[in-house]
């Protein structure tokens, strides 16, 4: 074919090319790259709930319940999120839970000594602001 035909196929393709990517990212390409806001869990909106908070004997059987719910930064629920629960004193049952459709965790605590448990949540490596503590009396 003829060098001048080449380049003007050349020249078709890759104008071709850069107006159907305008025509489709219209976005800078940081913002495609983001991700959304609705599937990042909040350390903010998500709640943590243990019942109850005190008069549990430290016998290793008297167990608080420990609710964890994953919210996003939009306050909708997040499913399939791996919640970690630590805790200063007793023992986590389960140590690690995925959330369910509603974005709810459960995990239960116990301890063998008395004291104050002070329980701190980790979602995606973020730790959530809130924390609770659970007495063991």
């Amino acid at each position: 074919m003829d060098k001048k035909l080449v380049i003007l196929f050349f020249l078709f393709f890759l104008s071709f090319g850069i107006f159907t990517s305008v025509l489709i990212f219209n976005k800078p390409l940081t913002q495609l790259a983001k991700a959304k806001e609705e599937f990042v869990p909040s350390a903010d909106k998500s709640k943590i709930i243990a019942y109850p908070l005190y008069l549990l004997a430290p016998n290793g059987t008297a167990e608080s319940v420990v609710s964890v719910f994953i919210n996003s930064m939009t306050d909708k629920p997040l499913s399939n999120k791996l919640v970690t629960v630590t805790s200063t004193l007793g023992t986590v049952k389960p140590q690690s839970a995925t959330t369910d459709e509603k974005g709810k965790a459960e995990f239960h605590l116990s301890s063998t000594v008395a004291g104050v448990a002070q329980l701190t949540v980790t979602v995606d490596n973020i730790k959530l602001n809130q924390a609770v503590s659970v007495k063991f009396e």
